[in-house]
């Protein structure tokens, strides 16, 4: 499942709009055995752009998904392209602590596991509510 995981992140990232930073990303997650992907779309109106996570977050709650299993995140280059913050509450939505998140290279070579704790510790999520 990982193979197709990064094919699916690299595809995506290769369909990216990013016209203004040049810096397309990709992702892809697994939820039930679906494999759901992502890329970034930027805006001339920079903030209003949409990562690439919550791409693939948005089609796997299209799809019925409500829990992601595992995810792939590729940028360019090989420096590890880590979720931003907003991304990493995202994926804390949808994702337990023990989350993997794997970012690879552009030639898809793993670069980076880290757990959601990892990444987000003492994250504030859906069980904080009761």
């Amino acid at each position: 499942m990982m193979k197709e995981l990064i094919s699916r992140a690299l595809d995506a990232r290769s369909r990216a709009y990013a016209p203004y930073s040049r810096y397309q990303v990709g992702a892809a997650l697994r939820c039930d055995g679906v494999i759901y992907s992502g890329c970034n779309v930027e805006n001339a109106a920079y903030p209003l752009g949409t990562c690439a996570e919550g791409g693939a977050i948005s089609a796997m709650v299209l799809g019925g998904g409500q829990r992601i299993e595992e995810i792939v995140i590729v940028g360019g280059g090989d420096q590890p392209c880590t979720p931003c913050g907003g991304c990493r509450q995202k994926l804390r939505e949808f994702g337990q602590p023990d989350l993997k998140v794997h970012m690879i290279s552009s030639t898809g070579k793993l670069l980076l596991t880290r757990t959601l704790a990892d990444l987000l510790p003492d994250a504030f999520g859906p069980d904080n509510l009761g």
